[in-house]
């Protein structure tokens, strides 16, 4: 059984377990209701403000107890749909008996090689970490940031919470334009932003960490089911 820790923010767990199912009819066809895994989904609130610093006592408190919780479900294996929740990633895996995806790692290995100036896409949190810029830097991408664009995805996240949607979509698609003059990659790195993503880009390749971890999770599960 699939484990989804999911919540953060609560907008973004539905259009997960969404990717999940999608990810489940391209990889192995799944077509019937009894093709589809087993999931236990959590939805987790989190004390994370979108105009406070975040209390990452409190913040890792919130999701290592939630995954405690998730693996007394018996879940073979937690994902957890949330980047900033990474921050604390092996807090979080050294807190349960069950393996934990990386939804980091994930990412960073579906960047198109031939990405030359790549822009991450997060919360203040997620970005001031550090912790998808030294994989880039790791990996040899050009990691570009200007304070003008992480205005810009704080307003749009602050909409999306805020259940203001058509705003955060002309919000979005005035950064998009300037984004496209100068980057050819951008990771989406806050799963709130996939209300105004999920569609079809001609000038910039999209990494989505949330497609990316889904990806990951059927992997996992079809690795599972071959072994027993």
């Amino acid at each position: 059984m699939i484990g989804i820790l999911a919540g953060m923010g609560p907008k973004s767990t539905g259009p997960f377990v969404d990717k999940v199912v999608d990810q489940c009819q391209k990889i192995y066809g799944a077509i019937n209701d009894i093709d589809f895994p087993h999931m236990m989904i959590y939805s987790c609130p989190t004390p994370f403000y979108i105009d406070k610093p975040l209390n990452h006592t409190d913040m890792e408190m919130a999701i290592i107890n939630g995954a405690r919780r998730l693996e007394k479900t018996d879940v073979d294996f937690i994902a957890i749909p949330c980047n900033t929740a990474h921050i604390y990633f092996n807090q979080i895996k050294n807190s349960v008996s069950v393996p934990i995806l990386n939804m980091i790692d994930e990412t960073i290995r579906e960047i198109p090689k031939n990405s030359k100036k790549v822009a991450l896409l997060a919360t203040n949190p997620t970005v001031q970490s550090g912790i998808f810029q030294d994989a880039l830097v790791r990996e040899g991408y050009d990691f570009l940031h200007q304070d003008r664009w992480q205005t810009c995805v704080n307003q749009i996240i602050a909409k999306i919470k805020q259940g203001q949607i058509d705003e955060s979509l002309l919000l979005w698609d005035e950064f998009y334009s300037e984004l496209a003059e100068t980057i050819d990659t951008a990771i989406i790195a806050c799963t709130d932003l996939n209300v105004v993503t999920d569609k079809i880009s001609n000038d910039i390749s999209f990494v989505d960490s949330s497609t990316c971890l889904a990806q990951a999770v059927v992997h996992k599960y079809l690795s599972l089911m071959d072994r027993g």
